[in-house]
């Protein structure tokens, strides 16, 4: 409010019809510009938007007139969350990856993988198994991988809360973290510090880009053109990784 505007908020809850009735909505009410939190609005349609108001979007690599883009490397975080777990001798690293129609579950699977294979080793579908960003869905993962006889030595579960989820699924089949399987989440959510143990992820400044969003469209309304860094992803160890003991 410091600066003269009221922010207006607005939840398409993923659906890319509902995200286009929150535009109109919000078009109608006048609004001066509008930061599109990745959403599953065609480029074109973001695009169309801003021709018609200023337009900053986070999650996407997107160029047009009056439109901002930021994008969060998701594939260099998975790379280094992956490679992190390949270091310390893990060869079979199980990956639970999230919605697989959400880019940033995308990314962070392609990320894996060719961390999987510029190591060397055989990538095996095997040791992917499907979630959906929630605990639960983590917790499914190791369950269907455990049940499946896959072998593995460490995890990497594409966003925090599966990674919470993967740990119960381990604790309730007597695997212990990280004594015998490694743990690595993505994210770095507040509560990762506090998990026994304490949780390896990647660290996604998310407060930082949202930040950033709003200075862009301060610019924006102001006829200025913005010059904004996203922050690159950063692996933080904590103790839920260890090396493979022979």
């Amino acid at each position: 409010d410091a600066v003269g505007y009221s922010p207006l908020f607005m939840s398409g809850n993923w659906h890319a019809d509902e995200e286009a009735r929150c535009i109109d909505v919000l078009r109608s009410r006048r609004v001066d510009g509008m930061i599109v939190l990745t959403g599953r609005l065609a480029d074109s349609a973001l695009r169309s938007l801003a021709r018609k108001l200023p337009v900053v979007v986070t999650g996407r690599s997107l160029k047009a007139g009056n439109l901002v883009s930021m994008d969060f490397d998701n594939r260099e975080g998975a790379r280094q969350a992956t490679r992190h777990l390949i270091d310390l001798g893990h060869r079979r690293v199980a990956f639970i990856g999230g919605d697989p129609e959400h880019p940033d579950a995308i990314d962070r699977q392609q990320g894996y993988r060719s961390a999987v294979e510029a190591a060397g080793l055989r990538f095996d579908p095997a040791l992917v198994t499907q979630g959906n960003f929630s605990e639960h869905s983590g917790l499914l993962a190791v369950e269907r991988l455990m049940d499946s006889r896959t072998r593995f030595s460490a995890v990497f579960a594409a966003n925090d809360q599966m990674a919470i989820g993967a740990a119960l699924g381990l604790h309730r089949r007597g695997r212990r973290i990280p004594d015998d399987v490694s743990l690595v989440g993505f994210d770095d959510l507040a509560g990762s510090v506090y998990m026994l143990p304490p949780l390896t992820t990647v660290h996604n400044p998310i407060q930082e880009i949202g930040q950033l969003a709003a200075r862009a469209m301060l610019n924006l309304v102001a006829g200025e053109r913005p010059q904004i860094e996203v922050p690159a992803p950063r692996l933080i160890v904590r103790e839920s990784t260890r090396a493979v003991t022979a």
